[in-house]
């Protein structure tokens, strides 16, 4: 029973997997390159949201080796071999820093896709994914046969992709971004080293040389410290992932009750949430439905009772706002076919029954300035023949009486800024 567990059964030799190790932390030559362009493989697929691209570079980046080598050197006192890795972890995060830094300067495109920002709130899940994936990776690197766990512990540990997102935060300005993204490789960096250094010490590799309890000692206190450094404010940012996953589903639960299910079509939601402690926001945007201040105001109240609490409810109404959201809802499939002819019908009558004017009457007072107020419309005709048409009327107020000449003047002024044929003017 015994064998199940015996780590030792399957072992290299530990002579062989030491001169692996350092043979394979110097960064110098190939190695340069090879990290240079996994760097820029890495950047491209954060840039363009491609979750294969990151992938790709996560696979042929040479990073891990200096992180298993300072490892192999914190268990054996091998304080050499320690130097040596952590001069060459420095110049591979230097050289990673520059080169994405280099890349999202160049970029003209430099929105922050989901990507990307999955680099930037690390917590202590990721010190978890960290720890058991340096394990499998230190047990895959001691074995005669290496098997297939290395590649797949370069995609779980995913060193590369918070470094490429620290030099993205640099180049946008963004330094939160950067502060987490850097946190991240950071816990991934001290906790597959920590790792390391407990599979090296339970196949019992030799210490180099003599060392003193004492000496030991300070290495464990200050192995101990560290992880109590990253371990704590990673706690921390959890509990605000966890508080913020369940807002989320109270959202969803609420617009599902109090909207959704009552046959409301929703063209727009978004919601904002910084920590428990601040303000957070729902917006909402309905394409059939229509609010008074008095009932958004009441839906604000019922959020409290709902355990949504310092949480404001905002309804977007505005014409051309909802014009956009539908297309998009549209564009990416995410209404059915029924729903989207309906708002394809309504965005046919706004269109049909209504004008963009901005900047309309700042335009008219100019050219007219006794003019006072303008307003517009397009009401349907009814005629004998049971036929209906659509023309455009302009309804105006003025200081001083138009005279039929300056009417004249304004609806050939409206004609050209409507793009009509034809427009009737009305005094107020």
């Amino acid at each position: 029973m015994n064998n199940y567990f015996n780590l030792h059964l399957g072992e290299e030799e530990k002579e062989k997997v030491l001169t692996n190790i350092h043979s394979s932390i110097s960064f110098s030559g190939a190695n340069v390159w090879i990290l240079a362009c996994a760097i820029m493989i890495a950047s491209v697929g954060l840039n363009v949201n491609s979750t294969a691209v990151v992938i790709g570079a996560m696979l042929i980046s040479p990073l891990m080796s200096p992180i298993v080598g300072a490892g192999f050197a914190l268990a054996m006192f091998d304080f050499a071999l320690l130097r040596k890795s952590l001069k060459n972890l420095l110049i591979s995060t230097l050289v990673g820093l520059a080169v994405s830094l280099i890349y999202f300067l160049l970029s003209p495109y430099k929105e922050a896709q989901s990507e990307i920002l999955a680099r930037t709130s690390p917590n202590i899940y990721d010190v978890l994914i960290a720890f058991f994936g340096g394990l499998v990776g230190v047990i895959a690197v001691t074995r005669v046969e290496k098997g297939n766990p290395i590649p797949g512990v370069a995609i779980a540990t995913a060193l590369m992709p918070p470094l490429c997102t620290a030099g993205y935060g640099l180049a946008t300005g963004n330094f939160s971004f950067f502060g987490g993204a850097l946190f991240l490789y950071a816990i991934n960096c001290v906790f597959i080293c920590i790792a390391t250094y407990f599979i090296v010490k339970l196949l019992k590799y030799p210490s180099v040389g003599f060392v003193d309890a004492k000496r030991e000692k300070k290495v464990k206190i200050w192995i101990t410290v560290i992880t109590i450094l990253m371990i704590v404010p990673s706690v921390f940012f959890a509990y605000q992932f966890i508080q913020q996953q369940r807002f989320q589903e109270k959202v969803k639960l609420y617009v599902q009750k109090e909207f959704e299910s009552k046959g409301n079509i929703i063209v727009y939601q978004k919601t904002n949430y910084t920590s428990p402690a601040t303000p957070r926001t729902i917006e909402l945007a309905f394409l059939n439905r229509k609010f008074t201040t008095g009932q958004i105001e009441d839906e604000n109240k019922k959020l409290i009772s709902l355990g949504l609490p310092n949480t404001k409810l905002i309804i977007r109404q505005d014409s051309a706002f909802l014009a956009d959201a539908s297309a998009k809802k549209i564009a990416n499939n995410e209404i059915d076919d029924a729903r989207s002819n309906l708002i394809s019908d309504l965005n046919a009558k706004v269109d049909r029954y209504s004008f963009q004017t901005e900047n309309l009457y700042k335009e008219a007072s100019s050219i007219f300035p006794d003019l006072t107020s303008i307003s517009l419309a397009k009401p349907e005709m009814f005629t004998k023949t049971d036929s209906t048409k659509v023309i455009p009327v302009a309804f105006y107020q003025s200081e001083k009486p138009f005279t039929k000449e300056n009417e004249e003047t304004l609806r050939q002024w409206l004609k050209a800024k409507l793009k009509v044929d034809t427009i009737e003017i009305f005094k107020r």
